[in-house]
C-alpha cells in the first residue's frame, strides 16, 4: 500500500481560560477530527498546537497526551501570533499525518466561535458552542 503526507487543519474556541474549558474544546476538537478523518493516531508524523495567549490554564497538548494512542505522537504548543482584533480564547490545529493512496478527503474541522476564521471548513454546532 502507498502512503502520502497530508496535513489536516483545526480550530475551536474556549469559553473561557480554565483546564476544564480548554479540555472540553480540545476534546471535541479531536474527536470530530478523528472521526471525520478515519484519523488513526498511530498515523500522526506530528501536530502542533497553538493558542491565543490569553489561554494558559493547561498545555492542549498535555490534554491529547491524554488520549488513547496519542501517547507517542509528537506534540508541540506555541502561542499563535497577537492581532488586534482577532478572536479570542482560540485553539488551533494543524496535524501532519500518513495517508493510504488513494487520499481520502480531508475533513478540516473548524468549531465553535472559530466557525467564523473558515466558514467553508465550519462543522455544525454540537451544542455546545
Amino acid at each position: 500500500m502507498e502512503w502520502r503526507v497530508q496535513a489536516i487543519r483545526g480550530a475551536t474556541t474556549a469559553s473561557e481560560n480554565t483546564i476544564e474549558a480548554m479540555r472540553e474544546s480540545v476534546l471535541e476538537l479531536l474527536d470530530v477530527l478523528e472521526t471525520q478523518n478515519q484519523l488513526d493516531p498511530t498515523h500522526i508524523i506530528s501536530a502542533t498546537f497553538s493558542v491565543t495567549r490569553d489561554l494558559d490554564a493547561i498545555f492542549p497538548a498535555s490534554i491529547a497526551r491524554e488520549r488513547t494512542r496519542w501517547q507517542d505522537v509528537p506534540l508541540l504548543d506555541v502561542q499563535h501570533m497577537h492581532v488586534d482584533g482577532s478572536l479570542e480564547r482560540c485553539i488551533r490545529l494543524l496535524i501532519h499525518v500518513h495517508r493510504p493512496v488513494p487520499l481520502p478527503p480531508v475533513h478540516h474541522t473548524y468549531l465553535r466561535q472559530a466557525r467564523n476564521l473558515r466558514p467553508e471548513w465550519a462543522i455544525a454546532p454540537l451544542g455546545l458552542g
